[in-house]
């Protein structure tokens, strides 16, 4: 049986998240999953977890992971509270040290924070196999966007590609975001185009122009003919030069600063500290 989608969206940052599964009552997957957090009350929620606990209990499914694309710069991951509630492994590429060592610096976290990808459960190695059940998927790494960057491949029909390319309409994803490059969303973008025409490309992110709904689903196909910074006949050169000047006037996002430093600890909170209080900080001047 063909690999089972269904998609969640989270309004407040464009993010989808999925949950992956055979059939009703087998093991499942949820990649990239948000906890949602209000900026100005510094405030969080499980609003949007909660919808996809509810799915999985009404299907009878049983978590074996906690899919994460790469260190979110746009939503704070709910994998740890989801985790609690349902079980799972909570995974991400094995290169999620060259961000986390990038972060400790930036953000002075606390000696103890290790920069091994410790704190996820399982790290990918590039084309590493596993299962979803009885479903094979492959994790791919596809940097560019960050150094991190995995996009996993299941049932050889489906790719949930993170943040390599959204819907054709759109484009794809900056890489100006520390350790990222053009080049190597480049290089990234043509392996997943290499895939037969057929295969359904799942984003994590959608970003309609006016007049069109949300989508999440699209092609390789559909990716080669129509995407509006890669489409067949975009060289290497052509593709970096757009990127790069694109880039350049990109404001930061909203939830960069808090995100990042919730996301390279797999999804958990910093320490609290002596007064039992957890605090997020915000670098000045540096971005």
């Amino acid at each position: 049986m063909p690999a089972l989608i269904e998609a969640f969206l989270d309004p407040a940052s464009s993010t989808y998240s999925y949950v992956v599964y055979e059939a009703d009552g087998g093991q499942c997957a949820i990649v990239d999953p948000v906890l949602d957090y209000d900026a100005a009350s510094g405030r969080t929620a499980t609003t949007q977890a909660d919808n996809i606990i509810a799915f999985v209990r009404a299907r009878h499914l049983q978590v074996q992971w906690l899919l994460e694309t790469h260190a979110h710069a746009d939503h704070l991951s709910a994998a740890p509270y989801l985790r609690r509630e349902l079980g799972g492994k909570v995974a991400i590429g094995e290169s999620i040290s060259k961000v986390q060592d990038v972060f400790k610096t930036l953000f002075n976290l606390e000696p103890s924070f290790r920069v091994d990808g410790s704190q996820f459960d399982h790290l990918f190695a590039p084309n590493e196999s596993f299962m979803i059940g009885n479903l094979k998927a492959t994790a791919l790494h596809v940097p560019g966007h960050t150094p991190a960057d995995m996009a996993y491949l299941v049932d050889s029909d489906v790719i949930l590609v993170g943040d390599t390319m959204f819907m054709p309409d759109v484009g794809t994803a900056r890489c100006d975001f520390p350790g990222g490059n053009a080049n190597q969303m480049f290089a990234s973008i043509h392996k997943l185009l290499a895939f037969p025409a057929s295969v359904r490309l799942f984003v994590c992110h959608d970003y309609p122009p006016n007049g069109r709904a949300p989508q999440c689903m699209t092609t390789v196909g559909e990716q080669r003919k129509n995407n509006i910074h890669v489409h067949d006949g975009i060289d290497e050169a052509a593709f970096v030069e757009m990127r790069t000047r694109r880039d350049a006037g990109l404001g930061m996002p909203t939830l960069l600063l808090p995100a990042i430093q919730v996301n390279v600890r797999a999804g958990n909170l910093p320490p609290a500290e002596d007064n039992g209080v957890t605090y997020l900080k915000i670098p000045l001047n540096k971005f």
